[in-house]
Order: C-alpha cells, then sequence, then structure tokens
C-alpha cells in the first residue's frame, strides 16, 4: 500500500527544510511517495527526485500557486513541465510579480513608520533569484525587533485584511488552474477548508474551476477535522474530482510534519500521476 505526502515545502519557497531533510524525513515516516508543491516555484524539483530515487521513494513534480479572487484560494499543481515556454513564461512573471509585491507591502509598513530594507528581505531568501515570500518580509522585521516573531508580524501586518497585505502580482483561482493545465500539469485546490468562504459559495467556485479544467481537491489536509475531510470529500465524488492530501509541511519543528496526516491515494490518483 502506497503512503504518500504530496504537499510539502522547502527553502526553495518559505519553509526551511531542506529537499534532503524532506527526503529522510518522509523516509522516516513511511512515506513512499512524495510530491514538493513550493510556492510558485518548482526549483526543488531536481533535487528532490534525485534523492527520493537514492532512497527508494517514488518523487513528483508539484507546485503550489498562491492565488487571489475574493479571498485566498491556492491551488496545488501536479506533473507540470518546467522546462516549456507556458512554464519559463509563467514563472517569469511570478518572480516579478513577487517583488513587485513585495515593494508594495513595504511601502505600506513604511507608511506605519515600520522600515525593512529590501536587502534585509532578500538577504532572508535561501536560493537566488526565486520568488520573494511575505514570510522572507516577517522574518527580517522580526529580527529589526518589530515583532517576538515571524509569525505574529505576520498575522499584525500582512494577513489579508491587515494595513500591509498586498496582491499585486497574484493570479486568480481561474487563472492558476489555466496556467497549471497550459504547462502540460493537473490541479487540486489546497486546503479547502482553510478558504474563508461560506460553504455555497466555496463550492460554486469549486464548480467554476471544475469547467475549467480543476482535477482534484486536497480533502485529507492536516488541518482538517474529521468532519472537514468527509465533506471534501463527498464534494470531490459530486464534481468527480481526484482526492489528494497532503501535510504542507514548512518546518522540521512542525507545528505540520511530513506524512501528516496518512494518505493513502487511490488507483485514479497513482495513474494521474504516474502519466508524467
Amino acid at each position: 500500500m502506497i503512503r504518500a505526502d504530496m504537499h510539502i515545502h522547502t527553502y526553495y519557497s518559505d519553509g526551511t527544510q531542506s529537499p534532503g531533510y524532506v527526503v529522510s524525513a518522509a523516509k522516516a515516516a513511511g512515506v513512499n511517495l512524495i510530491c514538493v508543491t513550493d510556492h510558485d516555484t518548482m526549483g526543488a524539483s531536481g533535487e528532490v527526485k534525485r534523492l527520493a530515487f537514492k532512497a527508494g521513494i517514488r518523487a513528483f513534480d508539484g507546485i503550489e500557486i498562491s492565488a487571489y479572487g475574493e479571498v485566498k484560494v491556492h491551488i496545488l499543481g501536479y506533473g507540470l513541465n518546467r522546462e516549456c515556454a507556458a512554464f519559463k513564461s509563467y514563472y517569469k512573471e511570478a518572480v516579478e510579480g513577487s517583488v513587485a509585491r513585495c515593494e508594495d507591502t513595504l511601502n505600506r509598513l513604511r507608511a506605519r513608520d515600520i522600515v525593512v530594507p529590501i536587502d534585509d528581505v532578500l538577504a532572508e531568501r535561501t536560493v537566488e533569484d526565486t520568488p520573494v515570500h511575505s514570510m522572507f518580509i516577517c522574518r527580517a522585521a522580526a529580527k529589526l525587533g518589530y515583532a517576538k516573531s515571524a509569525g505574529e508580524f505576520y498575522l499584525t501586518y500582512l494577513v489579508d485584511g491587515k494595513c500591509a497585505h498586498s496582491r499585486v502580482g497574484r493570479l486568480t483561482p481561474e487563472q492558476a488552474v489555466q496556467t497549471i493545465n497550459a504547462c502540460g500539469g493537473w490541479a487540486s485546490v489546497a486546503h479547502p477548508g482553510r478558504i474563508a468562504l461560506e460553504k455555497s459559495v466555496k463550492e460554486e467556485l469549486i464548480s467554476r474551476l471544475k469547467g475549467l479544467g480543476l482535477c482534484g481537491i486536497e480533502a485529507v489536509y492536516s488541518g482538517h477535522t474529521v468532519d472537514e475531510t468527509a465533506y471534501y470529500k463527498e464534494i470531490a465524488e459530486r464534481y468527480s474530482l481526484l482526492v489528494t492530501g497532503g501535510s504542507d509541511a514548512h518546518f522540521a519543528a512542525g507545528p505540520r510534519f511530513i506524512g501528516t496526516p496518512e494518505f493513502y491515494p487511490d488507483e485514479k490518483l497513482l495513474s494521474a500521476l504516474e502519466k508524467f
């Protein structure tokens, strides 16, 4: 029986886990299929695949596009061809958009007398030429004494509705699904329980995305309750979507850990992954 974690982050985006740590942690947890889904980048893909092969673990390409419509809606993508023209075009725009968004956020903070130099933000980036994430701003700000932790700074200033929140350069969920499809992959809605919409509105969104080529929904997720998991499995069945699952692990110290919750992909999902 194959145990999988299809939602893992590394330091190629806003996590702190190295590809090597991800593979070793997966093996230790009894996970034998992984997908690294860094935000807006697939930079870790090659290294993860090489290390996973040596460890006897199956690894498939993934990404998480941080999209915004009315609210934040993250879209997971699997099997994208990062060498194709469509992906290269997307990635160029993602990096440029992230820099513009960072500058917008820093300007908003400056208006509140919170001065975080962009060089300090870029210094938080482990891998050069990758998108600039809001968490980099938060880590830099915390080091400057503006908060006790990066998480506290994020919740105080950068979360949706706060003074320094910026959506500059973000795709809509519809554009994210279309982009993933254009790059040869297939899309799944990430952590639907965290989407801040009423159930009926959320279901309308899922229906609309299905019409644009959405293939899956992350019903099995580390932050979902038992009832939420059951509900989103029902939604998957209603809209003929694949059920995906993952931890959303970013850090070795938690709060979400590789391999939790336990997830065992069905044959339809395995078949979809193996096409790429």
